[in-house]
């Protein structure tokens, strides 16, 4: 039978492997392994990342290399949820809101969608001053119910905030000051696998399902997705098509452009279906046109996704190179040569020295230095994260024609190689988990990214590190700086920079010092030679920089198309365009 119908799948449960103790991740209360499982809203911090069941270590020469950079570190307060749930307003909704049954205007509800995870979010979750909180939070079940919310809204001259999993780092998902209540509507029981066609390889889910409940109910019938972003434990279907994201696997799986293949967009002006048909020459493209909307156009509320079978085999390994210029080169010739690989990931050698002492224990530190310094590795060396997935006949082409360029190039790897690789794919995840340790000891971290041609990776480069690295000059502090390329293309590639400060005197004072790294930043990308967003969409905080991308009358174009599906402007204002 080639289409599924009524799909039932089994309880998503972590998967019964343990981490690996090279992860340096600490489980309080469970274990878990490279899949987790769907985190009920109550197990989430409510002023950090994901479930307060697990925690990730920084090792001691870890820490210690970073104050090398910026200096010693203080720890700022954090206020406690109870006192800030004392500041959380009065709903202004009206009465015909607050009596639907899927509406609430609970305290804490309402604390927990207020914010996402940008910077900003976490000096108000610390602080307690998170000036704006939704005036209600709708959790619809069906198409019908995000109608009906739609239609009230306008009746009532609301504010709609989609809200998908939480995890936005520039600003998607926060109310703003204003006159008109705030609806948000989260799509978290929208989670379900609705249907599977074998034959054409479409699923079709709820928009609010999340990356961990994805796969696992794809797996259930031998099926997978492949997006993997930084936020996979928490961020959803939805949230993914809204920003344009990218997972970790882009080179092999494609972006999530590739694998949007159609669904159902509530707007304020009526409900718009998106057909699922593999190609096109029938004038605009309604999917592409609404992908990236980020809230503005409508919500999703079902998506048809193209999927693949599981694969047979999937291998993870690191190499190193002697420098930028040599890892760079493989990155390109591989992606221009076609090699089948699932994913390409280049440290440059700041990045490289600071991921040997994060993400290894002491013993193994000492064992890879010098292993490396042995082989002849310099403090130049650049490390470079491979994948293939695929048949084990597929794998094994592609592994023998990537060794054949590393070799070419001085690659480095022997035993390190799977070791490295293992500690990369149990560890992949719990990145964000990371910047709550660092918070308690009093080093701030955020991360930006971007895309640029080939011919551009250099300069691009150099230009970013630059101005993040001299943001606080004006205040005689340091700033650490590190950069990689994770997505690949044959025109050119992608730029993820992570940087690390020291806390100020209070929140405020800290807020200031990001506020002018984060300018610097992005000015730094606003130069028509490189996207202010590669995947972290665009949202409050990238807004005023989009037109030196698009164009005035890109822009134009933008605006015109939003107002046509939204004419009162009440989806999400202030997200992706300034008004």
């Amino acid at each position: 039978m080639s289409k599924i119908k009524s799909l039932t799948p089994k309880s998503i449960a972590p998967e019964s492997a343990a981490i690996s103790t090279t992860d340096n991740v600490e489980l309080n209360a469970t274990s878990e392994g490279n899949t987790p499982a769907n985190t009920p809203i109550e197990q989430t911090r409510w002023n950090g990342w994901g479930n307060v069941n697990i925690n990730k270590k920084v090792s001691p020469h870890g820490a210690k290399l970073i104050r090398s950079h910026i200096g010693k570190t203080k720890k700022l307060k954090s206020i406690s949820l109870q006192q800030v749930l004392k500041t959380v307003p009065k709903s202004r909704l009206p009465a015909a809101i607050i009596e639907l049954d899927i509406v609430s205007i609970d305290n804490e509800v309402r604390l927990r969608h207020a914010r996402g995870q940008s910077f900003p979010d976490w000096i108000a979750m610390h602080s307690g001053d998170f000036e704006v909180y939704p005036d209600g939070v709708a959790h619809p079940q069906s198409t019908a119910d995000v109608e009906e919310l739609l239609k009230l809204a306008s009746e009532h001259d609301l504010i709609v905030i989609p809200f998908g999993g939480g995890t936005s780092v520039v600003g998607h998902i926060n109310p703003q000051k204003g006159a008109r209540p705030v609806l948000t509507i989260a799509m978290s029981k929208m989670d379900q696998l609705i249907d599977l066609d074998t034959e054409s390889q479409i699923a079709t889910f709820g928009a609010g399902t999340q990356g961990p409940a994805v796969e696992a109910q794809l797996d259930e019938y031998g099926y997978r997705l492949g997006h993997y972003p930084q936020s996979w434990e928490l961020s959803t279907l939805g949230g993914w098509i809204a920003a344009r994201s990218s997972g970790q696997q882009s080179l092999g799986y494609g972006r999530i452009e590739q694998m949007f293949a159609g669904g159902t967009l509530v707007t304020p002006q009526g409900v718009l279906n998106i057909a699922d048909i593999p190609a096109s020459s029938a004038g605009p493209d309604l999917r592409e046109m609404m992908m990236g909307t980020e809230g503005r156009a409508g919500i999703f509320t079902e998506v048809k996704m193209c999927v693949q079978a599981q694969p047979e085999e999937e291998l993870f390994k690191v190499v190193f190179l002697p420098n930028w210029e040599a890892g760079k080169e493989v990155l390109k010739q591989a992606v221009q040569k076609n090699i089948k690989l699932s994913m390409l990931r280049l440290s440059n050698a700041v990045e490289t020295d600071a991921h040997l002492h994060l993400g290894t224990s002491p013993s193994q530190f000492l064992a890879i230095s010098t292993y490396l310094k042995a082989r002849g590795m310099s403090t130049d060396k650049v490390m470079l994260t491979y994948g293939v997935t695929g048949d084990k006949a597929q794998n094994k082409l592609a592994l023998t024609q990537f060794k054949q360029l590393l070799r070419q190039y001085g690659g480095v790897s022997g035993k390190l190689a799977n070791l490295m690789g293992s500690i990369w794919a149990h560890g992949r995840f719990k990145f964000p988990y990371l910047r709550g340790t660092l918070w308690e000891k009093g080093i701030m971290v955020d991360t930006f990214e971007t895309a640029t041609n080939w011919s551009n990776i250099d300069k691009q480069m150099q230009q970013m590190q630059q101005a993040v690295q001299t943001a606080l000059a004006d205040e005689g502090e340091a700033v650490m700086a590190f950069t990689h390329i994770s997505h690949v293309y044959k025109q050119g590639a992608s730029l993820y920079t992570t940087y690390f400060f020291r806390a100020a005197k209070d929140h405020a004072s800290t807020l200031q010092r990001w506020q002018k790294i984060k300018q610097a930043a992005s000015i730094s990308l606003a130069n028509g030679a490189a996207t202010i967003s590669h995947q972290h969409g665009v949202g409050h905080d990238h807004a005023p920089y989009l037109t030196a991308e698009k164009g005035e009358l890109g822009i134009q174009v933008t605006r015109d198309m939003l107002k046509s599906l939204d004419p009162e402007q009440r989806m999400n204002p202030g997200v992706l365009l300034e008004n």
